[in-house]
């Protein structure tokens, strides 16, 4: 019998880093005692400014369809802060299109840009769902490694190593997932100027932007100049900075007329974002007590990057890791953990989940198994009882014998 699917999800994968996350959530409904530092989700609620306009929203009877590109409150909520988090530079609101997550507003704006034949650079490693979205636009994903003495980073000249004339597109996350690596304003530039000279196109994830351990936000495309950005696409959303992943409410920057194809576009598939949650976003965009909210968070994590640091580097100091400098990851390498018999980040995970009940999710997911990635997106307690066992089946691998050495 003949295969019923489309060519269109040949290349369809599962999320690993999801089906990790269901496992977990399996094993707890059973009693088990496990811990989960594998989901990209902040642990703490939404700001009460935001859930209650989205409260609000039902009781005023705002439950009908939205306008398809999003609400003119939301629209503009969101062009005000992109404009005073690169120091009150121009956003035009009719530049921005609101979907149901940056998850989607990621994927309008591939299967708007990209097609069949065409090639789109990733730096790697790189978040599960990058490769996935532009197989489904019918182009072909290129990882391109970025180099470890630079946290994982990618160089123009890595870019030129994967260049092609195929070439049509490149997906930028900073801060990144998986590695909390951020690139410089300069690095920003270096890419910029040299996507303009191949005409290729840039999605700049910046899902992450305000989760960053230097002074404000991280940098940004849009803190580049205007003649920088006629082929650049900016992404953001609710939900890191906001706490707000449940509401799925995305958002896309860009050119006019790619703005205009993005919304005809879903206009066909799911139309406008979820209407109460536009209204919630919109305070979480705007309201300034919002803003006291996300510091705060802000500060946690930096204070969780901190104790992971310091713990790594005094108890396992054999163990290589990105320093994270943004988001709310620890990227860290397990393949040289054993001394001579090479560890992947699967068998690694696998054994973690196994012995001491602890899901985080192993570096292949993000296109190098030699590497693991942990969230530190969870309560403190949490994370001290969870590192404590992580790094309890590190010393115990580390004193393993290698092969054929003398006992």
């Amino acid at each position: 019998m003949a295969d019923p699917l489309s060519l269109n999800v040949q290349h369809l994968k599962p999320s690993e880093t999801l089906a990790i996350s269901n496992e977990t959530r399996r094993r707890r409904a059973l009693g088990e005692d496990v811990y989960d530092l594998s989901v990209g989700e902040p642990d703490f609620d939404t700001p009460a400014a935001a859930a209650q306009a989205g409260i609000q929203a039902i009781q005023r009877g705002m439950t009908r369809y939205p306008p398809n590109a999003g609400i003119p409150e939301l629209r503009q909520a969101v062009a005000r802060r992109l404009s005073l988090l690169s120091g009150g530079r121009p956003v035009d609101a009719d530049r921005i299109l609101i979907s149901s997550g940056s998850k989607q507003s990621l994927f309008n704006a591939c299967f708007n840009l990209f097609g069949p034949h065409d090639r789109v650079l990733i730096p790697a490693p790189a978040w599960v769902s990058y490769p996935q979205i532009v197989h489904l636009s019918r182009a072909e994903p290129v990882l391109v490694p970025g180099d470890v003495e630079w946290g994982l980073k990618v160089s123009v000249r890595d870019l030129d190593r994967a260049h092609s004339k195929l070439t049509r597109g490149l997906i930028l996350c900073s801060p990144c997932n998986p590695t909390g690596a951020v690139y410089t304003l300069a690095e920003l530039r270096a890419v910029a100027e040299w996507a303009q000279k191949h005409d290729i196109w840039i999605i700049s994830d910046e899902i992450y932007r305000r989760i960053n351990y230097g002074p404000g936000p991280a940098p940004s495309l849009l803190d580049l100049s205007d003649e920088l950005l006629d082929r650049t696409v900016i992404i953001a959303g609710a939900s890191k900075a906001y706490a707000m992943t449940g509401w799925r409410i995305g958002a896309t920057y860009g050119p006019v007329k790619l703005i205009k194809s993005m919304t005809a576009f879903q206009g066909h598939t799911t139309t406008g974002a979820n209407h109460p949650a536009q209204w919630a976003a919109a305070a979480a965009f705007s309201d300034d007590r919002v803003e006291q909210d996300v510091v705060r968070m802000v500060a946690a994590f930096r204070q969780r990057r901190d104790y992971l640091v310091e713990r790594f580097r005094s108890e396992a100091p054999g163990v290589e890791f990105i320093e994270p400098h943004g988001a709310f990851y620890f990227f860290f390498r397990v393949d040289g953990i054993r001394d001579g018999a090479p560890l992947s980040g699967t068998a690694f995970c696998d054994q973690l989940m196994a012995e001491e009940g602890v899901a985080l999710v192993p570096g292949g997911a993000f296109g190098d198994d030699r590497w693991v990635r942990l969230s530190y997106s969870v309560s403190d307690r949490e994370l001290e009882t969870a590192l404590d066992r992580v790094l309890r089946l590190i010393d115990r691998l580390a004193s393993v014998p290698a092969p054929g050495s003398r006992p």
